[in-house]
């Protein structure tokens, strides 16, 4: 049996701040995804759905809102939460129905309408909840600890606040070019420098923002892409869900702890870097063979670890690339060609999926603009809280 299950349609609802129910929004962007499938709602077998959260609570069911506000048909419904990985899961959870013949056709969908400012998380004393403490005990919200990785970068490996701003320019130029983007508008290294700062050495222009949106996928078996005349269609070929391994020697979200790197040798690979390394070897590809990679850019800064956790480069050697232009459209691996979430904004149950999304136009070479040439293979990778691994590589 192959393990590659194939992206018959993709779609989105443009990012932003709406101030509608993420309903609508996910709704949107499965009718959009089936449409580019060609594909009536009645054939669709199953339908995962990735769950939003309000403050930290995974309060709806979203596998089932969505296949009732698309009108019962009697498909399966699953949903699924993993934080930031939990469209990743999603993704993960049909391609396993898929391969396991319960289904020939599903529906993945994600989607959110953010509230504003950073996520925080839900009252009440959650002693044993890590994202909890670091809230409550260190007063650590999201831009603080994107700060503290900032800030490592700086006294390990020399980099510096220009270097950050290197990749908030090279995003915003994508995301200029993306009609779902929220944020279309260049950006120079000074507007970087004169936004206002929100944790030294992070300024605004270096963090993403929260976000409404949704993104969906159309998936199915190889049989019924051919049946449906789909004779080359982009294929999953991965999906990495991994968790971390003990001991964590380096400070890393969500854990609390003192960085011992400075007595005590870190671990050979990093959680980060596992993710990427599973889906890797379960795609039966490495870095070299990536067109492109679409990754989780919470910050200007947390975009060079990624570099060097998917293998782009060694450690410590993500800002070279950036200062080279090698991961800028027209590069030598282009990475966010989206816009990434500096263009997006967070919309947490949407975002691995719209990475995927992206890959698929960018495979099939309907990426318009922001097209790479002759791209053939790509990685999404982000993480999820509480140890959820999240990367899917694609292949055309």
């Amino acid at each position: 049996m192959s393990g590659e299950v194939a992206v018959l349609g993709a779609g989105m609802h443009p990012w932003g701040k709406w101030g509608r129910s993420f309903v609508q929004y996910g709704t949107a962007a499965a009718r959009a995804a089936l449409a580019d499938a060609g594909l009536d709602w009645r054939q669709v077998q199953s339908v995962v759905g990735a769950n939003t959260v309000r403050c930290g609570y995974p309060g709806y069911v979203a596998g089932a809102t969505f296949a009732q506000a698309l009108g019962w048909q009697g498909a399966r419904v699953s949903s699924v939460y993993s934080a930031c990985a939990s469209g990743a899961q999603a993704i993960n959870t049909a391609r396993s129905q898929i391969l396991a013949g319960m289904a020939d056709v599903v529906l993945v969908v994600g989607a959110d309408s953010a509230p504003k400012g950073f996520f925080a998380p839900a009252g009440g004393d959650r002693p044993d909840d890590p994202d909890w403490l670091r809230f409550r005990v260190l007063g650590a919200t999201n831009p603080a600890y994107f700060a503290l990785y900032a800030r490592r970068r700086i006294a390990l490996y020399g980099e510096s606040a220009e270097d950050f701003a290197l990749v908030k320019v090279k995003n915003a130029a994508a995301g200029a070019l993306n009609p779902n983007a929220r944020y279309r508008e260049a950006v120079s290294a000074e507007d970087v420098a004169a936004s206002a700062v929100v944790a030294d050495p992070l300024r605004l222009l270096d963090i993403c923002a929260t976000s409404d949106g949704a993104a969906a996928l159309v998936l199915s078996s190889m049989d019924f892409a051919r049946r449906h005349g789909a004779g080359r269609p982009v294929r999953i070929r991965a999906v990495s869900t991994v968790s971390p391994t003990y001991p964590r020697a380096v400070l890393d979200l969500p854990d609390i702890a003192t960085d011992s790197a400075a007595a005590v040798d870190p671990l050979p690979q990093s959680f980060r870097a596992s993710i990427a390394r599973a889906a890797y070897e379960e795609a039966g590809v490495g870095p070299e063979d990536l067109s492109l990679a679409e990754v989780y850019d919470l910050s200007t800064a947390l975009e060079l670890e990624w570099y060097e956790d998917i293998g782009l480069c060694g450690t410590g050697e993500g800002a070279k690339l950036v200062r080279e232009g090698a991961t800028a459209l027209g590069g030598r691996i282009p990475v966010n060609v989206s816009g990434g979430l500096a263009s997006f904004g967070e919309a947490v149950p949407a975002q691995a999926i719209a990475q995927v999304c992206e890959l698929t136009w960018q495979l099939r070479g309907t990426a318009g603009a922001r097209q790479v040439p002759r791209a053939r293979t790509g990685i999404t990778a982000n993480q999820g809280l509480f140890g959820h691994g999240s990367a899917v590589v694609a292949v055309r």
